[in-house]
């Protein structure tokens, strides 16, 4: 099985982007983790979730498939948005609701409620640079 960091690494190897005095193009901190963090994330997903990238070079956003197999969801689809900021990893990803839902953490517009997705929250347990994908 092919993974989305082994094409982006062998891409990598037979493109190699520079500017035009020859330098390698610099890569942010966020790309640096990213690709790491997307691979462990690929690894340990759940068979009910499922990760499309419409651009393998653009590991910053990406969508998020769940397709519950128990519970009060059963049989639905949902789609999730994620955007990664440049700060990331000192800022938490953004994360819209794409798939219109009665829930208590989504508002209409699909953003959603969670502590672990504010920079600061009330309870102390807001994004803080040690968490991952």
């Amino acid at each position: 099985m092919i993974t989305l960091t082994r094409k982006l690494k062998k891409d990598s190897g037979e493109t190699k982007t520079t500017t035009s005095n020859n330098t390698p193009k610099r890569v942010s901190v966020r790309d640096k983790l990213l690709v790491k963090e997307v691979q462990e994330m690929e690894q340990m997903l759940p068979i009910t979730c499922r990760v499309k990238f419409d651009d393998p070079h653009c590991l910053h956003e990406f969508s998020l498939f769940v397709t519950p197999d128990e519970g009060f969801w059963i049989g639905g689809r949902f789609c999730f948005h994620i955007y990664i900021t440049e700060d990331y990893n000192m800022a938490p990803p953004s994360v819209k609701c794409l798939t219109k839902l009665w829930h208590p953490n989504i508002s209409e517009e699909g953003d959603i409620c969670l502590s672990l997705l504010r920079q600061n929250s009330i309870d102390g347990m807001g994004w803080a640079p040690t968490r991952r994908l």
